[in-house]
């Protein structure tokens, strides 16, 4: 054929496809010019995004774990924490520069951003008796001028406190800690950021000043974690992604202007998303900005299909114009079809009870949308202005395609015998898999929220708490002898369990007073048996400690309940639920009190499984949607029904190797079934298109169609399988261990699912596929230069 510019390919019709391709070269430059402006208002809404860094945000408003803890937050002192965790270069904390620091430290803590209430060894409400009255006072006051006796008498009184000990002082006494309250306003989101740039700075401050060491843990630290974890990743994994597209797009298409404008398309597919989500007011999370990585990984496939085929169509002897009005006719359909299927996929996420993939699946559903809208309009366009060339030999891989085929159809009973196995092995192991989530593992070493928090847990105290509120049935009934014994019964029940590192009670101060107020005799360090005389303790108690220091964090304003805090050594999440429901199950076996274990370690302890049961549904209907798109664009109910196969095995072949490999199941693996599955279609949708025009349009049989998919579109399979398998490994790369779960599960499944389509399908194809497709005469098609059936798509398969 000539290289005319602007005529129309002969001996194809003039359908809408056509037409619209015509349109495309025709308004080129204007339709480039309108695409980068309109792309340029849809970004500007980026500007809006900002970082919710809250840990709660992973917990919808329904989440009865969220709401009984919220309900506690209102009646106590809330525990949103940093823990200032000091260690001494030598000796113990009991040395006067040591006590200095800490010292320090807590009157600094006080001026903090946000501060609500500081407590460490050195401010410890130390209750004595002195003649006939309660001296209240900090356990040390000027520790640089106090003696070796009285900082030994210190060390004493500080080790024999259930208070103090493995919650400020380890028993060894070789590490302490300031920990510091915050009343988080939540009118910003600088609120956090600004608290944890303060205490840095104090860190920093003190480490210079006093032979000490810093390690800051804590319920802020986490949320701040989720933040820097998010902008760490945004910054490496995006560029490497970026790298990564670009060499695999010159390797395959050996063409710059392609590769450039592929680049475009990614880069306003993935910042028109952020800027709509901006738009919409959304917020970023860490696994919501992962949506980036994603949308840039999925959006290469559109313009790889059309790319690959335009390419094909000029070695052929089709001008670039014609090349690119034959692309669009062939690669349309099933490019429409598979950026549907994936968004279909990704908004299954909607069901998640983890509202932040429900903003990973709406944003990045956005981006699949104006991928295939870019590629369908824009990408076009611009390769009609570009001046690009095709490299005129084929390429090894596209005869590697042939011979795949050929050894497919020809061995396709041991294929189909080993492909089945290894598949059933792989399902069978999916039970290995169990539930398991832990908020601080979800960080990886290179966060240092991760490493001083496994520090603190190794030599200070648990990470994990878990808060009950206990009533006492009546105001000021915190004082009742009975409810006391209940309260101090539970207590010592949940120190003698294994688990448990710390246990926080009133009940232990109530001894100390009632030993007090008889003249510190310790045979009195016991809780008092007399309601008023036990009132009257607590109001003189209360009376005697600081602004500051009340006892909010311990009883509710009523004295109607108190809080019992326990500190539980590192343990996988669905062990910690376990041992929650132990004590709830405690109360209501040994008292008449009923209350029901709270934190967010119980939150993050079940949310795996919460997630799963509503994912469950939302899969059911992504499967139930795509399989009927799939039928309804195949036009073959048979064909619809058998493309399940290959696109739901490599869900459960993927999970079992999981099990396998890693065997726990955090929220970000739940979410992938939904997710992969709208992936996956994607392969199964271009080789089932590719087998129907061979059957329809070109009168093939079973094998020989299927010889033409392999030929025709199997080299663009396997590059689009490579890219999102190479993105989803980077993102397996995160810092963020939801998100790197996510993409290496997310790979596995892409892979098993290569495997089955370029294995299973054609040979569920050769032997379900029994309809005949009578070849009307209109429908026939003479390609250009075309000598056999397949010869066509064997050039089509090649690199550019």
């Amino acid at each position: 054929m000539s290289q005319n510019t602007e005529g129309p390919v002969s001996n194809e019709d003039i359908g809408p496809l056509t037409a619209y391709a015509n349109f495309v070269i025709r308004q080129r430059w204007w339709l480039i010019v309108f695409t980068v402006v309109a792309a340029l208002v849809v970004i500007s809404g980026a500007r809006f995004i900002g970082f919710d860094n809250d840990y709660r945000v992973f917990f919808s408003d329904q989440n009865p774990h969220l709401q009984a803890f919220d309900q506690q937050q209102k009646t106590y002192t809330k525990n949103d924490n940093i823990l200032f965790v000091i260690t001494p270069m030598h000796g113990d904390v009991f040395a006067p520069d040591v006590l200095s620091a800490v010292e320090e430290a807590t009157r600094q803590a006080w001026l903090l951003p946000y501060a609500l209430r500081v407590d460490s060894v050195t401010n410890f409400q130390y209750s004595q008796a002195t003649e006939d009255d309660l001296v209240v006072a900090d356990l040390v006051s000027n520790p640089a001028s106090l003696s070796a006796s009285e900082l030994s008498e210190i060390k004493r009184v500080a080790l024999s406190e259930p208070f103090i000990v493995n919650q400020l002082l380890s028993e060894n006494a070789d590490v302490t800690a300031v920990n510091i309250t915050f009343q988080m306003p939540q009118a910003s989101l600088d609120e956090v950021p600004a608290a944890v740039e303060a205490v840095r700075a104090l860190k920093t401050e003190i480490e210079s000043a006093y032979p000490v060491t810093v390690h800051l843990s804590g319920v802020v630290m986490l949320s701040n974690a989720f933040f820097e974890s998010s902008m760490q990743d945004m910054a490496s994994l995006i560029p490497l992604m970026y790298l990564v597209i670009i060499i695999t797009m010159m390797l395959l298409l050996r063409s710059f202007g392609a590769t450039f404008a592929t680049v475009l398309v990614i880069l306003f597919s993935m910042l028109t998303a952020m800027g709509a989500a901006g738009w919409a007011g959304l917020k970023l999370t860490p696994p919501s900005s992962a949506a980036t990585t994603i949308i840039m990984t999925l959006a290469v496939a559109d313009s790889i299909h059309f790319l690959v085929t335009m390419f094909s169509g000029m070695r052929k002897g089709m001008s670039r114009h014609d090349a690119i009005r034959y692309s669009m006719r062939l690669n349309f359909g099933p490019i429409f079809l598979t950026s549907l299927t994936t968004a279909v996929g990704f908004l299954s996420m909607n069901f998640s009870d983890t509202p932040p993939f429900h903003d990973l699946g709406n944003i990045t559903a956005f981006g699949v949308v104006m991928a295939f809208i870019f590629s369908i309009s824009f990408l076009p366009a611009l390769m009609a202005v570009l001046p690009v060339k095709a490299q005129m030999s084929e390429s090894r891989v596209g005869k590697w395609m042939d011979a795949c085929g050929d050894f497919v159809i020809r061995r396709r009973r041991v294929v189909f015998a080993v492909s089945a196995l290894i598949a059933i092995g792989l399902v069978a192991a999916v039970p290995l898999n169990q539930f398991d989530d832990d908020f601080v593992g979800y960080f990886d070493e290179s966060v240092q929220f991760r490493t001083d928090t496994d520090y603190v847990n190794e030599n200070l105290t648990g990470i994990y708490q878990i808060q009950y509120s206990l009533p006492a049935g009546e105001d000021y009934g915190v004082s009742n002898p009975a409810f006391l014994r209940d309260t101090q019964n539970f207590v010592e029940w949940f120190r003698s369990q294994p688990e448990v590192v710390h246990v926080n009670s009133f009940t232990d101060t109530f001894k100390r007073i009632n030993k007090n107020m008889h003249g510190d005799n310790d045979a009195f360090y016991r809780l008092p048996e007399d309601k008023e005389l036990a009132a009257q303790y607590l109001l003189l108690y209360e009376l005697s400690l600081p602004e500051g220091l009340d006892l909010n964090n311990q009883m509710d304003i009523g004295k109607s309940a108190t809080q019992v805090i326990v500190t539980l050594k590192d343990m996988p999440s669905s062990k910690l639920a376990a041992v929650s429901a132990r004590g709830e199950a405690w109360l209501k076996q040994n008292t008449a009190m009923e209350s029901y274990g709270v934190g967010p370690a119980v939150m993050f302890a079940h949310i795996s499984e919460t997630n799963m049961r509503s994912m469950l549904l939302g899969t059911f209907i992504a499967i139930l949607v795509i399989s009927l798109l799939i039928t309804l664009a195949l036009r073959n109910v048979r064909l619809g029904v058998l493309s399940l196969i290959p696109n739901l095995l490599p869900l459960g072949a993927a999970f079992g190797a999981w099990g396998l490999l890693v065997g726990e199941v955090n929220v970000a693996v739940t979410m992938v079934t939904g997710m992969a599955l709208g992936i996956v279609v994607d392969d199964s949708v271009h080789f089932l298109s590719k087998y129907l025009r061979a059957r329809r349009e070109q009168g093939l049989d079973r094998e020989g169609a299927v010889r033409y998919a392999f030929s025709s579109v199997g080299v663009a399979i396997i590059v689009t399988s490579i890219i999102l398998v190479a993105g989803f490994l980077i993102l397996a790369q995160s810092s963020f261990g939801m998100n790197a779960d996510m993409g290496l599960l997310t790979a596995i499944t892409i892979v098993v699912a290569l495997f089955a389509d370029f294995l299973l399908l054609p040979i569920l194809l050769i032997k379900l596929d029994a309809k005949e497709y009578k070849l009307p005469e209109s429908k026939q098609v003479t390609l250009p230069n075309t000598s056999t059936d397949t010869a066509n798509a064997k050039q089509e398969n090649s690199y550019a």
